[in-house]
């Protein structure tokens, strides 16, 4: 086993182990974030998730971004790589030079040269994306498409997971509340 090898299957594993011993979907993208940034030796790492209504893609974790280029606006789903919500990994070179790119302009100033998004995805539905940044022009390989891909399966999975937990603690708490009302009710409380 490489070197890299090593790298990457230590940081699937940490993230693994987190998205199964922690329902805290910040906690589990925030560490997915900086694994993979530090695991690929990237500049930096972005999280976004889909908003339905609005079509943006909303940050949810970075690692390594200034808040200059974090605030920059907002990022249009059907605009801003737009492949990448097809469901296809997209890599993209030179970043100031692609039109693919919403903000080619914030991009230079923070000094991102390559960048490659990858759809999260749950059940063939795109739910977000996570994008990678590199400092020097970058193409990247096998080997890195497919450890960002299944990081990326898994983050979708994590948030998949947080929001079918919140849905049943919800459901639950609903209940519970119906059945004190009954009693309450039933007793003349």
């Amino acid at each position: 086993m490489t070197s890299k090898d090593r790298t990457y299957f230590k940081s699937f594993r940490t993230v693994a182990k987190a998205i199964s011993s922690s329902l805290d979907v910040q906690e589990v993208l925030d560490m997915m974030a900086t694994h993979v940034t530090q695991a690929m030796n990237l500049k930096a790492c972005a999280i976004r998730l889909l908003h339905p209504k609005k079509r943006t893609l909303e940050l949810v974790a970075s690692y390594g971004l200034s808040e200059a280029y974090i605030h920059k606006g907002p990022v249009d789903a059907d605009r801003s790589i737009a492949e990448v919500m097809e469901g296809r990994t997209v890599s993209i070179r030179n970043v100031a030079d692609d039109p693919r790119a919403q903000y080619p302009e914030s991009a230079a100033a923070e000094g991102i040269a390559s960048m490659l998004s990858v759809p999260l995805s749950i059940k063939g539905k795109v739910i977000g994306v996570m994008r990678l940044y590199t400092a020097a022009p970058r193409d990247f390989d096998e080997d890195e498409l497919d450890f960002a891909g299944a990081l990326a399966e898994m983050g979708a999975i994590a948030i998949e997971n947080a929001r079918m937990y919140e849905r049943i603690k919800k459901d639950y708490e609903s209940v519970m509340s119906d059945v004190y009302n009954f009693v309450g009710y039933r007793r003349g409380i």
